[in-house]
């Protein structure tokens, strides 16, 4: 016990024992050259799980929010010491914390040796708060539209696929700090589908208005309207490889279709490649592979990205 006292003496000095059983304690906790005003209870057993904290207005300010990782301190610690050392730790960390965060963009903190945990969840609010436009944007796609990718977006993702029609879509990139500024974009599908959009986007890029939404953009220069969550169902967009039979192929879905207005199947990249580079009549020009559709024999043309295959 006297040496448990002794140590908890050098690390909070100003902290002492007011009885002779030593169950209550007062004083003043130390951190980072401020002092804050503490006292603590402990019951007869001596457990610290059961302990009962009182502070002041400026700690209790300070400890706000806290009070789980508080309880979780107190269950885990094995003696007061440690305990008033994670304490500390809490209040002013000795050295910079990493932070693991799920954010479309790099979260950077400002950090000096005086600042708290405090400091950081009140960046970490002011990081949210400039992202909120960005999650509303893509939140209206995918709350008005069918996303074929990701299946599962997370609060990180910026890229959406969004079906336009059978065997047709619009994969974007948004800028998470410019979110309705118009975004890299591509058009998958076959080419006799994809042309006329793309002269669309081209002929009426000047109409886009930063100030509507990406979803009313796009509608008004395209001249479309995207699917309806109400009127169909996301399997009237998911048609199978028709290679694997398979719609989800290792987390991707087929992306590749025949140019042949009278055919165009679609197919997943890889099964498309292994296909044709198996078949002695292809031919293949730096990252391009030119073959037959398995489906209809016409001529099909494979750009090879090394990101997938």
């Amino acid at each position: 016990m006297a040496a448990g006292f002794g140590s908890l003496l050098r690390e909070c000095p100003l902290l002492l024992p007011q009885n002779r059983e030593k169950s209550v304690y007062e004083g003043f906790v130390t951190a980072q050259g401020r002092d804050f005003h503490i006292r603590i209870l402990l019951p007869m057993d001596g457990q610290l799980k059961n302990a009962r904290i009182q502070c002041s207005w400026h700690l209790k300010k300070l400890l706000h929010g806290y009070h789980l990782i508080l309880k979780q301190r107190l269950e885990h610690s094995s003696d007061l010491v440690s305990f008033m050392v994670e304490l500390k730790t809490i209040l002013y960390p000795r050295e910079q914390p990493d932070c693991l965060i799920d954010l479309p963009v790099q979260f950077s903190f400002s950090w000096t040796p005086q600042s708290s945990l405090l400091s950081i969840h009140s960046q970490f609010l002011a990081a949210l708060e400039s992202l909120k436009e960005f999650w509303d944007v893509l939140d209206e796609i995918d709350e008005k539209t069918w996303v074929l990718e990701p299946e599962k977006p997370t609060r990180s993702s910026t890229r959406r696929r969004i079906a336009i029609g059978s065997n047709i879509s619009l994969n974007i990139e948004v800028d998470p700090r410019h979110p309705t500024m118009l975004p890299e974009c591509y058009f998958l599908g076959a080419d006799h589908v994809v042309n006329p959009l793309k002269i669309k986007l081209n002929s009426n890029v000047h109409m886009w208005n930063p100030e509507n939404s990406l979803l009313k953009n796009f509608k008004e220069i395209l001249e479309i309207d995207f699917p309806s969550r109400e009127a169909l169902e996301k399997s009237d967009f998911s048609m199978d490889c028709g290679i694997c039979y398979a719609y989800r192929l290792d987390g991707a879905i087929p992306d590749q279709v025949c140019d042949d207005s009278h055919c165009g199947q679609s197919f997943h990249q890889v099964c498309l490649y292994e296909w044709l580079r198996g078949l002695p009549s292809s031919r293949q020009s730096f990252n391009v592979i030119f073959g037959e559709c398995p489906y209809c024999s016409k001529q099909i043309t494979l750009k090879i990205s090394t990101k997938k295959i």
